[in-house]
């Protein structure tokens, strides 16, 4: 199984996150996007300016066949008609699923526990969120998943996202294990919008090796 490419949206100013956003749906190899912007969400009304935000990037991710997940905010989905992501502190799997339906996808965070993403197993989660893989820039404190929880983390019946420091460059240090989802922040949205079909081309070649 290859895995999908997983794009976590970053804080850039709107207008240059659309376009890179688009440059990199164009590519093809993105399957899932989370709208993260929690420094919008500090500003005056941030709420309403994420949810028109989100609004335009869900009808550009429409046009590309890319699915949404909204991060943490249970509501906010079920308002835009999205999955969500929750953390292990942004609410239950359980609530989610029956206010956003059977079909949404609904991620959770289980840092470098198996035993987390068991239970988000349990609880009904589309997939289990494991990192960081590696040192991050994005959280540069977060501890790094071991080798062996990875391995039982991809054993058990549930999709499995890695997140966390990973690239083009080192993701074939993951190759052979059974991962649904590559998240990636950095490696793509922090390049200049002149850069970022540039990197899909890294990726695409990266995942086209993938054993």
């Amino acid at each position: 199984m290859v895995p999908q490419l997983y794009l976590l949206t970053n804080d850039d100013d709107f207008a240059a996150l659309y376009q890179k956003l688009e440059i990199a749906f164009d590519s093809g190899i993105v399957a899932l996007l989370q709208i993260r912007r929690k420094q919008l969400l500090k500003q005056p009304e941030g709420g309403k300016k994420l949810y028109q935000e989100s609004e335009k990037l869900i009808a550009l991710a429409e046009r590309y066949g890319v699915s949404v997940v909204m991060n943490d905010d249970i509501e906010m989905a079920k308002n835009l008609g999205i999955g969500v992501h929750l953390g292990q502190s942004d609410g239950k799997v359980i609530d989610a699923r029956q206010q956003l339906g059977r079909q949404a996808i609904i991620g959770r965070t289980c840092h470098q526990s198996s035993d987390l993403v068991k239970q988000a197993e349990l609880e009904g989660a589309s997939y289990a969120a494991m990192g960081a893989v590696f040192a991050s820039s994005t959280k540069p404190q977060a501890s790094i998943v071991s080798v062996d929880a990875l391995k039982e983390g991809c054993d058990q019946n549930i999709d499995i996202c890695v997140i966390g420091g990973i690239s083009s460059q080192n993701v074939t240090q993951l190759s052979g294990l059974p991962i649904r989802y590559i998240a990636v922040v950095a490696d793509i949205l922090s390049a200049p919008i002149d850069q970022v079909h540039s990197r899909t081309l890294a990726w695409q070649q990266a995942l086209s090796h993938w054993p």
